[in-house]
This record gives structure tokens, sequence and C-alpha cells, in this order.
């Protein structure tokens, strides 16, 4: 498979403070009906890490570029202790009406992070449904989900954890969109020597050419982050593809800048594929790709 980058567009939010003031990235954005809705991770800029609590805020746009942010958070901290201290990484399924949204909870004194659902009719009305995935020893600080329907009609739910001192892909299965779920063997691996040798975060998976493609994330040991592709059978369970290169890259990083590249979420429009990812934790963009045949 080749995939070529076509165009790479800033996405711009228009917003009221707090949120203008905020740093903005992971934006989810999936359709619903003729148009557009993101979440997004928002991030206050402050110097105490302790302060930074990210929390989550809902938006809605015409063409999928220009978004009108909510006034009021989508998703915020507490009081419980999952997600105290913060509130990241949405991840939205739309199943039978309703809207559920996976997302990382972050304990900054225990340093734990798990993932945690809300669902609810729509983004302004979600109700928190408490802890998806616990962190256990050997798949620690799951978070970063993507799930997916396989053929097999049961539901897929991929996720970043810490094992090693580095970042791997889990995955999970289930009949029900909210679980429980069941961890099964990962499905890939870091590659040695390679953009990918160290970690591993999963990405958006969108469905081209009957075979599902997720967009995920790869880093050397350094922490220099990339966005990849790999193309899986229908279940999800055999790796049929994978790229050589990076597919997205980040520009050179400002001296405040950390040099990452990061996607969120992808959606098709016709024959085109649009991927919303992060660059520095801090931008967010859509990058628009076609398949080369």
């Amino acid at each position: 498979m080749r995939l070529e980058i076509i165009a790479d567009d800033a996405m711009q939010v228009h917003a009221k403070e707090p949120l203008a003031s905020f740093y903005q990235l992971s934006p989810f954005v999936w359709r619903e009906g003729a148009g557009f809705h993101v979440m997004i991770r928002a991030v206050p800029r402050c110097e105490d890490p302790a302060k930074k609590i990210a929390r989550i805020y809902h938006g809605v746009s015409a063409d999928g570029l220009i978004f009108d942010m909510d006034e009021s958070v989508a998703i915020a901290p507490g009081p419980a202790s999952d997600d105290l201290d913060g509130c990241e990484d949405p991840t939205v399924a739309l199943c039978d009406g309703a809207l559920y949204v996976y997302y990382t909870g972050w304990n900054q004194t225990q340093r734990r992070g798990c993932l945690l659902l809300a669902s609810g009719p729509d983004a302004l009305n979600l109700h928190k449904r408490g802890v998806a995935l616990q962190s256990v020893p050997g798949c620690e600080n799951p978070k970063e989900a993507e799930i997916a329907l396989a053929d097999d009609d049961r539901w897929r739910l991929f996720f970043e954890y810490a094992q090693g001192g580095a970042s791997r892909i889990g995955i999970a299965d289930s009949n029900r969109v909210d679980g429980p779920w069941a961890i099964r063997h990962p499905p890939f691996e870091r590659r040695p020597s390679s953009w990918d040798s160290w970690h591993l975060s999963t990405g958006p998976a969108v469905t081209l050419d009957g075979t599902p493609v997720m967009f995920y994330n790869g880093a050397t040991r350094d922490a220099k982050w990339r966005v990849g592709w790999i193309r899986f059978d229908p279940n999800y369970r055999v790796v049929i593809e994978r790229c050589d290169d990076p597919l997205i890259m980040p520009p050179t990083p400002k001296t405040d800048e950390t040099d990452i590249a990061f996607a969120a979420s992808a959606i098709t429009e016709d024959e085109l594929i649009r991927v919303y990812y992060s660059v520095a934790d801090q931008h967010m963009r859509r990058a628009t790709l076609r398949q080369v045949h």
C-alpha cells in the first residue's frame, strides 16, 4: 500500500477563555450527519506540572477544519481519584444512538493512569462510568484508546500501556462497546533499528479496500515520535502489511518544543483520508492523504 500526503493544514478553533489560552491537542474528530464534531485535550499553560491539569472540550464544525468550541467542559477532572489530576486523550464511539468516550484519567500523587469511560446521548450530557481498563502489573497505565468493530461483530479496544520503561500497544475485545474487556496478545511489536524501535502507541483506524489500517505512533528511545501505518486482517488478528518509514513527521522543533507528531483520529471522505494529529503536544493539524494505486 502506498499513501501520499496531498495537504497538511493547521486546525483552527474558535474558543472563549479559559480554553482559548490553553494548550490544545489530541483532536478526536468524527462525523455526525452533514457536520463534524471534535473532542480535544486542553491543558493550562503553567510552569508547575501539578497545575497542568487537563480537561476535555467538545466542538462542532461544518468543514472538519475550523471548529467552534463549547464554552463548558465536556469531561472535567474529579471528584474521583482516578481522574482527579487530568482527563486526557478522548476517543469516541457511536453506538445505538449513544456516545461512548474512552479517555485517560491521571492521578498525579500515585503517578497512575487508567482508562476510563463516559457515555451519554451527546457530548454535553456525559455520565462518567468509571474504570474501563485497570492498570495491572505487566500492563501498567493503560491509555490512548482506539475502538473499532471487527468483522466478527466484536469490539476491539487498542490501548497504550507501559512495560519495561517503554510504551507498548495492547488489545482487548468485548461483545459490547462498553466492555467488559478481555486483554489479548499484543497485535504487533517494536522493530529494532527502526523509527519505532522503542515506543509504540495506538492511533486511529480506518477501513481501506475492505481491510482496517491503523495510523499508529512510534518512537525511538529518545521519544522522537512519528506516525506510521499498519494494515490488519478484518478481525485485527493478523498483520498484513506495515510501513517501512514514517508517514507523518513533525517540523523541526523550536527551542521549547518536543520532537513529536502524534495521530489522534482519522476519517475517510470519498477517496481521501483525513488524519488529525498533534505536534509538539501543543498544535493540532490535519493531514489529507490519498492512496496511490
